[in-house]
């Protein structure tokens, strides 16, 4: 595999800017003081901060995908999630800024008053089709898409959460952007973040092997099962090598993939007394907000972690925040 030759195409994938410059990498001072003396750096990647559309990892996912829908001539972005989706949301801003239409097929009731996400997806003039389970989603994705092409649209289909080798080239990509931001010669030991769909745990491990990291990245489950979360992780860095014109099998045979699904609770969408303590702890420690049901189970497992004495007082630890504060609004 030639990684300089990977990471060069990589480099010249077509983006949309639907935000410019980079997201901040903050070192979480008093959140490292309230967890001990033995608490290795912590060092915090914001993407909850990009400023469209509320932000969140999955506009750095459309960036690339938008700019793959136009270039295709597509009139529409049609996608799926739950009825409080940061994806869905992230997908009807990216159309509204592109002056495309949107499509979004939800799983659950339409709310009577709608907020949060909900709230912003109607703002946004996205059109809302609703199913009774998750399963029901793509192939009602599919089902809206022919018959848009009857009536003589173009739909560009984005899958759940973006999750693609296209969109997870964007957190490859990202991996340069850490790199750039770190201070001195600190290399992470490890990179936490809430993994559901893959796209953002496979870009992040394809972009540290690209990069000659030896830095591990701990996909926190919110929903699925750690073995399930891994072979799609692996499935997607197989398609972005190829994409990039290198061995994928092989880059996705070469790299650590490791999912944890402990702090999943009672399921997706539910918060656990660990999320809820995390979320109190980034707020008055670092004025950070997670949400309580996807982003705070993976600040939980940092905690968890930590206390454990998983990792070392000298140990360096990005906790890459991947957004979702929308749904604190629920």
């Amino acid at each position: 595999m030639n990684a300089t030759a990977a990471l060069a195409r990589l480099g010249e994938l077509p983006a949309e800017p639907l935000f410019a410059g980079v997201t901040a990498l903050d070192e979480a001072h008093r959140l490292r003081e309230a967890l001990g003396p033995a608490t290795p750096r912590i060092l915090v990647k914001r993407d909850d901060a990009i400023p469209f559309g509320f932000g969140g990892n999955k506009v750095r996912k459309l960036c690339l995908v938008a700019a793959e829908a136009r270039a295709r001539g597509a009139d529409t972005l049609i996608t799926v999630g739950g009825v409080q989706s940061n994806h869905m949301r992230a997908t009807a801003s990216a159309a509204a800024r592109l002056g495309l239409r949107c499509v979004l097929i939800a799983n659950g009731e339409p709310p009577a008053t709608p907020r949060a996400n909900a709230l912003l997806d109607a703002l946004l003039g996205a059109e809302l089709h609703y199913v009774s389970s998750r399963e029901e989603r793509a192939p009602t994705m599919r089902r809206l898409a022919t018959q848009l092409r009857k009536e003589g649209r173009v739909p560009y289909e984005v899958p759940l959460g973006a999750s693609t080798p296209l969109g997870a080239a964007a957190f490859a990509r990202a991996v340069g952007e850490l790199i750039a931001q770190l201070p001195g010669d600190v290399v992470p030991d490890a990179i936490v973040h809430a993994s559901s769909s893959g796209g953002t745990q496979a870009g992040l491990t394809a972009g540290c092997a690209l990069n000659g990291l030896p830095t591990r990245v701990v996909g926190i489950s919110a929903d699925d099962p750690a073995s399930s979360i891994e072979a799609e992780v692996r499935r997607i860095i197989a398609g972005l090598g190829t994409m990039l014109e290198t061995d994928g099998d092989a880059l996705a045979r070469g790299v650590h993939v490791s999912a944890n699904d402990s702090f999943v609770g009672e399921g997706y969408g539910v918060a656990s007394p660990a999320s809820w303590e995390a979320q109190s702890l980034a707020a008055r420690t670092e004025a950070l907000f997670v949400d309580h049901t996807y982003t705070a189970k993976a600040l939980a497992a940092l905690i968890a972690f930590v206390r454990d004495g998983r990792y070392r007082k000298d140990q360096t630890i990005v906790f890459w925040h991947t957004g979702g504060q929308v749904g604190l609004f629920t």
